[in-house]
């Protein structure tokens, strides 16, 4: 049997139509997103089937993904008797990690994240937050660009390291979009300002961070059949304790994806995604293990081929 890493997407991944197939032709995928829609209010299959703006709102971003990614993974889970070696999730997707772990049910993960991306709309609110791919660049050079800007009282971090070359600054916009010229002229080949209302992973998110853990302490169980990778650690973990501490911290810690990868490629033949293929993509440039991604009925049974 091969051994196995459970991913899962983070913000960024979302798109009208996600989940679709699963719903069409799935009794549990209907189930679930209908179980969803009445424990939280949010009426899940107009956000991601029909055409609407609030799928690109934080608060239901966040939770549209994860139920996208839990319904993946059951799909998968009731055919496949899998334990992974680990799991690992990029921003948001931890707690779709932890949701395939067994430390979180996916009916709390998607309320967790729904009230985590309120948090972070509302720390974020009035001070025109925002967040910058930056493309060909090293690690370095964008962690001396911006301690030098935050030295000239800029508030700008590096926030996401995704792969080599390509990290995701986050701030205040004016100071992002001020520092554009500035990442060019340093080897930059993109600076692009994100299509974003927040700035994840740094400490304009601070005011969110005792608020989440509260929830987390409420809805978070003791119970894990393999561990986490935390994205501010980079580094395993498996119990309640740890994953409060963590996520909390997470908020305003950058989110160390590729150092995750990397560090843990070593314990695992094949990388499985679930709900999304952002991931796919970023670990062509950072390991030679391959990914499969379950976006669909065609992806998930070919995934059991693959692990047959």
């Amino acid at each position: 049997m091969k051994k196995v890493a459970f991913i899962f997407p983070g913000q960024g991944s979302q798109s009208i139509g996600m989940g679709k197939d699963f719903y069409e032709n799935s009794d549990i995928a209907r189930e679930m997103i209908d179980t969803a829609s009445e424990k939280t209010g949010i009426d899940f299959k107009a956000l991601l089937f029909e055409q609407n703006d609030k799928l690109e709102q934080t608060m239901y971003t966040q939770p549209a993904i994860l139920l996208v990614s839990a319904i993946a993974h059951k799909l998968f889970e009731n055919e496949m008797s899998i334990k992974p070696s680990y799991a690992l999730g990029h921003s948001l997707g931890e707690f779709s990690a932890l949701c395939s772990v067994g430390a979180l049910d996916y009916l709390d993960g998607v309320a967790l994240v729904h009230q985590r991306g309120k948090l972070m709309a509302e720390a974020c609110s009035g001070v025109d937050a925002g967040m910058m791919a930056l493309i060909g660049l090293a690690d370095e050079k964008v962690e001396e660009l911006t301690e030098t800007a935050r030295a000239e009282g800029k508030k700008v971090w590096a926030a996401n390291y995704n792969s080599d070359g390509q990290i995701v600054a986050a701030g205040i916009k004016g100071d992002l979009a001020d520092m554009e010229s500035t990442f060019k002229e340093a080897g930059a080949k993109r600076a692009l300002l994100l299509n974003m209302s927040v700035a994840s992973h740094c400490p304009l998110l601070e005011s969110a961070v005792v608020p989440l853990q509260e929830s987390m302490e409420a809805s978070m169980r003791d119970e894990f059949i393999a561990p986490v990778v935390s994205n501010v650690s980079a580094d395993t973990y498996d119990n309640k304790a740890d994953a409060i501490a963590l996520l909390a911290k997470q908020l305003t810690q950058p989110v160390l994806y590729k150092q995750s990868i990397e560090k843990f490629e070593g314990e695992v033949d094949l990388f499985i995604e679930f709900g999304g293929n952002v991931l796919k993509g970023l670990n062509r440039r950072s390991t030679k293990k391959p990914t499969h991604a379950i976006t669909d009925m065609k992806s998930l049974q070919e995934a059991f081929e693959l692990l047959s």
